[in-house]
């Protein structure tokens, strides 16, 4: 259970497949206010993401979304516009793992998985403070968390280069 040679292949081959719909999507969105849950509650959002880095050439990442657990142990999985799971992403305590096409792949961190997943490194443990709406700091990333009432997250990578930009629509309540 090990990263293979052809990971980023398979990575590309996601990304393409993924395409653009969720754009189209994003801009019609509108939700109730949303009350962030208190930590230590019970943790899960769903909604859509997008991720993209300004490398050469530009990578593009949209997938809808579920995100349960808490930055020490949880999940992610993503779905393609038709509902179709494209990939589970599970850490815990010593163990990432990414359960994609049947095959089950270890990794030595969640921020080397979700890289292998994204082309970039998402600071997922960040990802739960910022969806609570608390700003935790995280090298190289800035979150806006003012979009977080309607349910939308921003958070830029400036450094390292290429950046990045993720952008978090989350189901209504």
């Amino acid at each position: 259970m090990s990263a293979t040679p052809t990971a980023p292949m398979r990575r590309r081959a996601m990304l393409a497949a993924l395409g653009l719909p969720w754009l189209g999507l994003a801009a019609c969105a509108t939700r109730a206010p949303l009350a962030p849950p208190a930590e230590g509650a019970a943790q899960s959002w769903s909604g859509r993401l997008g991720l993209v880095i300004a490398s050469d050439p530009p990578q593009q990442f949209h997938a809808g979304f579920e995100l349960t657990g808490d930055a020490q142990s949880g999940e992610l999985r993503l779905s393609s516009p038709l509902g179709s799971i494209l990939a589970e992403l599970k850490w815990r305590p010593g163990e990432a793992l990414l359960v994609q096409d049947g095959q089950t792949h270890a990794y030595p961190s969640v921020d080397a998985l979700s890289a292998a997943v994204t082309g970039t490194a998402v600071p997922l443990r960040a990802l739960f403070a910022w969806l609570r709406g608390v700003p935790e700091e995280v090298p190289g990333w800035q979150a806006d968390l003012s979009g977080l009432s309607d349910g939308r997250l921003l958070a830029r990578r400036l450094s390292p280069l290429p950046s990045a930009e993720l952008r978090v629509i989350l189901d209504p309540a």
